[in-house]
């Protein structure tokens, strides 16, 4: 039986061979980037207007109310008075910084305050207060003085623990040089300094120029610091002075290497 030709083998070879794609040439393929192209700037641009609309637009991210924590002789009511945080506005376009602005200018005793974005409804106010280290005799008041003389607050009743400024500066050279706010902040700096047992006992700082302090404790005792300078070591040496002599009306640091007691 003969075998098949050599027509009928070439076809059935091409037969077996795969078809090849349709050629497509570089106009075509301009046109699918291009297409693609347009369908991605389609689709971002109603990505973004749709973010922009549930920011601004829609009712799901407007704020709904204020939290506030950190507050300790201030009340969450004023705090948030004076925040006055836009209620019903999108959350998004709540000026924070303006915000912390308006609450350290109205309420001084604020010493820092984070206003923070809380998502989806809700505006968080983190306070810090200041603390007084000193006060000031005022009439029948007291004025609050933080550790860096910050004059910020004035009360009807002293706090408790907090030391009574006696700023009686004496008609002097040194008065003329360093001025009253100069020795405030001299006086701040060393109730900073003292140790947490005499600091807790320290009634009065008394100072009447740039080198010449002095403190008034309780029981009648009395600490001559002389100047801010060596704050550490006078209160190291004061420590031991009192520990040494506990019955001592007066104790004199204001050289800390040739310190004296007096009064036992």
């Amino acid at each position: 039986m003969a075998g098949p030709t050599t027509a009928q083998r070439g076809a059935a070879g091409r037969a077996d061979t795969p078809a090849r794609p349709p050629h497509i040439g570089p106009e075509e393929r301009r046109i699918s980037r291009r297409t693609l192209l347009i369908l991605i700037g389609v689709a971002a641009a109603l990505l973004t207007a749709f973010t922009v609309w549930v920011l601004y637009g829609s009712s799901w991210l407007r704020v709904e109310g204020v939290s506030t924590s950190g507050v300790e002789v201030l009340t969450r009511e004023e705090v948030e008075a004076v925040a006055a945080a836009p209620v019903g506005a999108p959350l998004i376009s709540v000026d924070t910084g303006a915000m912390e602005a308006r609450l350290r200018q109205k309420l001084p005793r604020i010493d820092s305050v984070d206003v923070v974005r809380s998502w989806p409804h809700r505006i968080s106010l983190k306070v810090t207060e200041r603390k007084p280290v000193l006060l000031v005799e005022k009439g029948a008041k007291f004025v609050e003085v933080d550790g860096t003389g910050f004059r910020f607050a004035t009360v009807d009743r002293a706090p408790k623990g907090v030391p009574l400024l006696e700023l009686k500066p004496e008609r002097s050279a040194s008065l003329r040089r360093f001025g009253s706010d100069r020795l405030l902040r001299e006086a701040v700096q060393i109730a900073g300094e003292l140790p947490e047992g005499v600091a807790k006992d320290t009634e009065a700082v008394r100072i009447t120029s740039y080198d010449a302090v002095s403190l008034r404790l309780t029981r009648d005792r009395v600490v001559i610091w002389g100047s801010g300078e060596d704050g550490p070591e006078k209160a190291r040496v004061l420590t031991a002075l009192m520990k040494a002599e506990p019955k001592a009306g007066q104790f004199d640091v204001s050289a800390p290497s040739a310190p004296s007691v007096s009064g036992s």
